[in-house]
């Protein structure tokens, strides 16, 4: 059986993120989206919301699975026995530090296969920053959000910037 782990904050979860899921689960047979805490970013969502979100926007993917970690990834694939993560990638700089964090990844865990997948072109603009700025300013970050989960993660936003 073939599986893979999405590592993300996934604050909130976005379109881009969903096509990029999506892709994963129509290769292999077992996707694990695995919420990371990243020491660098301060999350807007606590855990257990972003969690909700993920779940209900990949409910229509049997073979996708959301799990969360607070450590480090090369320790979380060890303890899951997995091999193969998966990034998406939506340009060249952010192709350059996927490969450093991915050679970091396989210092700590030879076994460890990363994967670069360049995002839809269709998508490739959108981020989870990008959502949570046009909310700030009114706008209507609708369409850049998995639809089943677009309006609680709306509602959500906008209590978080009142």
């Amino acid at each position: 059986m073939s599986s893979c782990v999405i590592p993300g904050s996934f604050d909130p979860v976005t379109i881009g993120h969903l096509r990029l899921i999506e892709q994963a689960a129509a290769v292999f047979d077992r996707v694990t989206v695995t919420m990371m805490v990243n020491i660098r970013k301060k999350g807007t969502f606590p855990v257990s919301m972003r969690k909700h979100f993920l779940e209900i926007s990949l409910r229509h993917l049997n073979n996708v699975r959301v799990d969360q970690w607070d450590g480090l990834l090369a320790d979380y694939m060890e303890n899951q026995g997995e091999t193969c993560v998966i990034r998406g990638i939506r340009s060249g700089t952010e192709a350059e530090s996927e490969m450093i964090s991915a050679a970091v990844n396989r210092n700590l865990n030879s076994r460890l296969i990363t994967l670069l997948m360049p995002t839809d072109d269709s998508v490739s603009f959108v981020s989870s920053s990008m959502v949570r700025e046009l909310i700030a300013f009114g706008g209507d970050p609708k369409p850049f959000l998995p639809p089943a989960a677009a309006e609680e993660i709306c509602l959500a936003l906008s209590n978080v910037n009142k």
